[in-house]
């Protein structure tokens, strides 16, 4: 019944079906390293993100190499902004609008200097190109707390003066022409004293989930409709072919004879023998024909 299932075109069949099956199982897989991902930050921002601030000194090893785990981990700085070297970085989004993120060098009382992240600004509506202000940072000794964030890598495109394509704190240094503490930057969430004109805040990090979960089940859903599909099809055409044998078999029985690619054709019947007449039908024909 199911013999057609081993030929070439229901072979090929199944390999589509296969094939695609498999590509559906892959992109669910991908979904859920994605959410595993999203999970991980956002595991890491309710840990770190409003911990009470731990001295520089119990972290001055993640400037120089963050561990992912302590990402957002607020730091209490103490020192001083460099004002003069503060830059502004390019294409920096926030909430679907362009801008430039503002950062500044920030001597520490121990000698080593580390970079701040003081917020966000739009794009300027009188200077192409750049922010129409750019506010200062306090000046003297100032108390920061900012949250620790990796640093980035180097963009392969250029940047105006006084700008940056990436916090990559490597050519930053470099830039400067001091050393930096280049594992990691801070992301300011406040300043003693404080100064009126700032930046715009960072907001905190979305924790919410989003639809990786429902992807991947989506897709492997796809994969399992694939083979049932498969099946279903399968099955009718088991089922056409049941009916056309059953046909031809009554067909034949009412001596048809069924012809793919023509109509039924009634066969000749076979001539019948005469049968024998009777001495009662012979002596009737003697009498008809005597005129009786």
């Amino acid at each position: 019944m199911y013999r057609f299932l081993f030929s070439r075109k229901w072979l090929g069949y199944l390999l589509l079906a296969a094939i695609f099956a498999a590509a559906c199982v892959g992109l669910g897989r991908w979904q859920m390293d994605r959410r595993a991902e999203t999970l991980a930050e956002i595991n890491r921002v309710v840990s770190n993100y409003t911990a009470d601030p731990v001295p520089f000194a119990a972290v001055r090893e993640q400037f120089a190499s963050l561990d992912a785990e302590r990402e957002w981990t607020p730091v209490e700085l103490r020192g001083s902004y460099l004002v003069s070297d503060q830059r502004i970085v390019r294409n920096r989004p926030l909430n679907g609008q362009p801008g430039y993120e503002v950062v500044v060098p920030f001597r520490l009382d121990s000698g080593e200097t580390v970079v701040v992240d003081r917020g966000w600004l739009p794009i300027g509506n009188n200077t192409p190109g750049r922010p129409d202000s750019v506010p200062a940072p306090p000046t003297g000794t100032v108390t920061v707390v900012a949250r620790l964030k990796p640093a980035e890598p180097q963009l392969q495109r250029g940047a105006p003066e006084g700008q940056l394509a990436s916090i990559d704190l490597g050519s930053y240094s470099a830039d400067l022409g001091y050393p930096l503490l280049t594992g990691a930057y801070g992301q300011l969430a406040s300043e003693s004293p404080s100064v009126s004109d700032m930046p715009f805040p960072f907001p905190m990090p979305s924790t919410v989930e989003g639809t990786h979960l429902s992807y991947s089940l989506q897709w492997f859903a796809f994969g399992v409709l694939m083979f049932i599909g498969f099946g279903y099809a399968a099955r009718q055409q088991a089922r056409n072919a049941a009916i056309d044998a059953e046909d031809a078999e009554l067909a034949a029985e009412d001596g048809l004879v069924l012809h793919s690619s023509g109509p039924a054709v009634r066969r000749q019947a076979a001539p019948r023998k005469r049968r024998q007449a009777t001495a009662e039908e012979e002596e009737d024909a003697i009498l008809d024909a005597q005129g009786y």
